[in-house]
């Protein structure tokens, strides 16, 4: 490990500039074409400062420096957003490019390897048992060094986020997309999330494992604004290290499950496909029969990619597709993922589908539309968050800045779609 850094306190910009600094003087660059992994403005990082210190110190150093943004299956960032994103220098660092990742564009993809029918059957326990083709941004594989950047939360198909994950299915083609999240929607959030072991993760290791350009990991834990851990080195060994803190730091433990749950969602959110977040982390501490609120008034968007896909699908459980798999068979896996997650586990029995739990958007997407894909509505106007406040011994949990921070019950029990 480069670097593992820990003190125990908030960093300021200062602090970070220099440790950061420090560990990345370490990093062979001479000569070499750079490539940075980072997230989109869906996480919660200082980006700016991890913008321009990589920048800064890299670029007299490197041939090239560039800078790719992870932005999975998520649409592209316009010239503004980048611009909050990276920073007011974005335009003034020489030598440095910036790369956004086309996950739907065979031109910009290349495939390394497939997993086989076998390994993905041992990987999923049995749950699949297809090969899986691994195709990956070709920018990563025409560059001499690959630096993965990224904060790492409580993730709901994979365990946490980061770490490889960045290539898969961060820059990755729709294959291994499509399957990573179906297999997760298979195992469930509630058994996955805030686990560093998951079938996913191995899937993405084995994928990973077929790419040889070497690699650097700059993982980080973020407890809301505060950056309280920095890992440089060995892509999994950061990963890891930032992984064993962010469970102290971004797991809440509650004694017992909640009827209603108020789950905020930060500006950061657009669109239902990522503010779905704002389920996955509360999901485990619901109680059945209870329902969450997810409480965003100015989003009006299901998902500017797959928007046309959700409505046509709906929101479901994972039962509901699986029992009628026929039907939905041909639907691209990460749809049917996404709409398990938000939904929740439930059942579905002699045509009946039976949620656990209630999910209600209060958001600007219209009640007709909310109804249509299955969801329940609140008119957002009529709610008060500060009625909610303070009421945890009623049954009544308000989140505020959800998506982030998994809520878990203290004796250690999540819902289990077995015991329904």
């Amino acid at each position: 490990m480069i670097l593992s850094y820990t003190p125990g306190r908030p960093m300021g910009k200062q602090e970070v500039e220099a440790r950061l600094g420090e560990a990345l003087e370490e990093i062979d660059v001479a000569g070499k074409k750079v490539l940075v992994i980072i997230p989109d403005n869906t996480r919660t990082l200082p980006m700016p400062t991890f913008f321009e210190t990589i920048s800064t110190r890299l670029a007299p150093r490197a041939a090239t420096v560039a800078f790719l943004i992870a932005l999975g299956t998520h649409p592209p960032l316009s010239n503004a957003s980048l611009r909050r994103h990276l920073g007011t220098r974005m335009s003034e660092l020489g030598n440095v490019h910036i790369l956004q990742h086309e996950w739907d564009n065979p031109g910009v993809l290349s495939q390394v390897g497939t997993i086989t029918c076998q390994e993905i059957e041992e990987i999923s326990g049995g749950l699949l048992s297809e090969e899986v083709p691994v195709t990956i941004n070709r920018a990563v594989l025409e560059h001499d060094l690959v630096i993965i950047l990224g904060p790492v939360f409580p993730h709901e198909v994979v365990g946490f986020s980061a770490g490889h994950k960045y290539f898969f299915p961060g820059v990755s083609g729709p294959e291994i997309v499509h399957h990573s999240h179906w297999l997760g929607a298979l195992v469930t959030s509630p058994k996955t999330i805030g686990q560093k072991e998951t079938p996913v993760r191995a899937m993405i290791e084995r994928a990973a494992a077929l790419v040889t350009t070497p690699q650097v990991g700059i993982s980080i834990v973020m407890r809301g604004n505060d950056l309280l851990g920095l890992f440089v080195g060995d892509v999994d060994d950061s990963w890891s290290a930032a992984a064993d803190l962010s469970a102290k730091e971004n797991i809440i433990w509650v004694e017992h499950p909640f009827n209603t749950v108020l789950s905020m969602a930060p500006a950061m959110y657009c669109e239902l496909w990522t503010a779905g977040k704002c389920t996955y982390k509360l999901e485990p501490v619901v109680a059945d029969g209870g329902r969450v609120i997810i409480y965003a008034p100015s989003l009006s968007e299901i998902s500017v990619t797959h928007g046309k896909l959700i409505r046509r699908v709906g929101y479901h459980t994972r039962d509901y597709f699986l029992g009628q798999w026929n039907r939905f068979k041909r639907v691209p896996r990460a749809i049917l993922a996404h709409s398990t997650h938000v939904k929740g586990i439930g059942t579905y029995c002699d045509g009946v589908e039976h949620d656990r739990m209630e999910v209600v958007l209060a958001t600007a997407i219209p009640e007709d539309l909310c109804r249509e894909i299955n969801l329940g509505y609140i008119d957002p106007s009529t709610i008060d968050p500060a009625e909610y406040e303070n009421r945890e011994g009623e049954g009544i949990l308000v989140v505020p800045h959800a998506g982030e921070i998994l809520f878990r019950l203290a004796d250690g029990t999540v819902p289990d779609v077995d015991k329904l």
